[in-house]
């Protein structure tokens, strides 16, 4: 049975706003999808970071349109703004960590943006890795860690010691991530200069896409020439620089046709289209199908 439609507000927080309340969380899942199954179950976004570690269970976990199998100690890592939620199953065991940017960066390090961005926001690799069960070690201690500073009464440098242990997790995780990718003949997502500039634009147009910013002044923004960003997507990405604009554009334009309540008029005036005519032909000309066509196709 096809989902109902919810509307792309309905949005979950980690005490947003309110800097002197936690900005990290750790819980265990199978209790929170118990508690909360009637939420987590339809999709959902939020404004925070989160990491789905399935321990064990099987069945789907759906993010933005697609279903994809949940099998012992995978991983998911769901970026803010991202449209998911969990099947119906009840019988998973893992954990839940959940963050804030604000907790996570702090000098915007290298690091910290490169595992944000393909971790987490990275639109051309799957947003799960399976980790098997030979690493798992090494990852509990961390979540044990975590879980002892919580509990630790003396909150004297407590936020560092746990933004350590998380960034610790996420790098832990990424190595496993690149080792999996040599042995499969694929080169790693390694943290070279091409790789952080790919995601600073993957970020800017996140950021932009609905402004109609020309590739010029994209460009301008990385502090580059159109040739070297041309450059860049075609030879990572084997794209250009307007084909990941208009893929950003479709898949929102996706996501709200699939989960909101607004009609396409509306949906193109909410993706910067002053014209919803042309929004309409924007939408057929990159998807073969009409937006009313894509809507009625998945209800």
């Amino acid at each position: 049975m096809a989902k109902e439609k919810y509307s792309i507000l309905n949005e979950y927080h980690l005490n947003r706003h309110q800097p002197d309340k936690p900005q990290l969380a750790i819980l265990d899942l199978n209790h929170h999808i118990l508690q909360n199954q009637c939420q987590v179950t339809k999709p959902h976004i939020h404004s925070f970071y989160q990491i789905i570690w399935f321990k064990a269970g099987t069945g789907k976990h759906f993010v933005d349109f697609n279903g994809y199998d949940v099998i012992d100690n995978t991983f998911f890592f769901i970026a803010p703004n991202q449209v998911h939620y969990f099947d119906d199953h009840t019988g998973y065991e893992g954990t839940l960590i959940h963050f804030n940017e604000a907790f996570l960066v702090k000098s915007e390090s290298e690091t910290d943006f490169f595992l944000r961005s393909n971790l987490f926001n990275n639109p051309y690799q799957q947003p799960y890795f399976c980790i098997g069960t030979d690493n798992e070690g090494v990852l509990e201690t961390y979540i044990s860690q975590i879980k002892r500073e919580f509990e630790n009464d003396n909150d004297f440098g407590r936020e560092l010691i746990l933004r350590n242990y998380l960034e610790s997790f996420l790098i832990q995780i990424q190595r496993r991530k690149n080792a999996g990718e040599r042995s499969s003949g694929h080169l790693p997502e390694l943290v070279n200069e091409k790789r952080l500039q790919l995601a600073r634009f993957v970020n800017l147009v996140d950021e932009n896409y609905k402004k109609g910013l020309s590739i010029a002044e994209y460009a301008r923004l990385l502090h580059v020439s159109t040739r070297s960003l041309s450059d860049l997507t075609g030879q990572l990405l084997s794209k250009t620089p307007s084909q990941m604009i208009q893929e950003r554009i479709i898949l929102e334009a996706q996501r709200l046709l699939l989960y909101s309540n607004l009609n396409v008029n509306q949906i193109g005036y909410r993706l910067g289209f002053d014209d919803a005519s042309y929004f309409v032909k924007y939408f057929k000309k990159h998807t073969g199908i009409s937006p009313s066509e894509f809507r009625r196709s998945v209800s």
